[in-house]
């Protein structure tokens, strides 16, 4: 089952990535921001769980660095 979740998230984050190089989606798009936040989150889980710490920081970093880029974009003023 660890596996399933961690392959889920590594193909959430690189679904994101083909469709934004395939200019199919926006980087600055809630949906691409959420695509990396759930994709970086389960990832970071499964690195977590497996033990793996240097994939534990870039992962949670990942997700948390979509988490504020999708925070800031809500709280601008239009």
């Amino acid at each position: 089952m660890d596996v399933i979740v961690g392959s889920l998230g590594v193909g959430l984050l690189l679904l994101a990535f083909v469709l934004n190089v395939a200019k199919r989606m926006d980087e600055n798009s809630a949906a691409y921001l959420v695509m990396n936040i759930v994709g970086a989150g389960l990832s970071c889980w499964y690195a977590w769980v497996s033990g793996i710490v240097p994939f534990v920081i870039l992962e949670g970093v990942w997700a948390g660095a979509a988490l504020v880029r999708l925070v800031s974009l809500k709280i601008k003023p239009a």
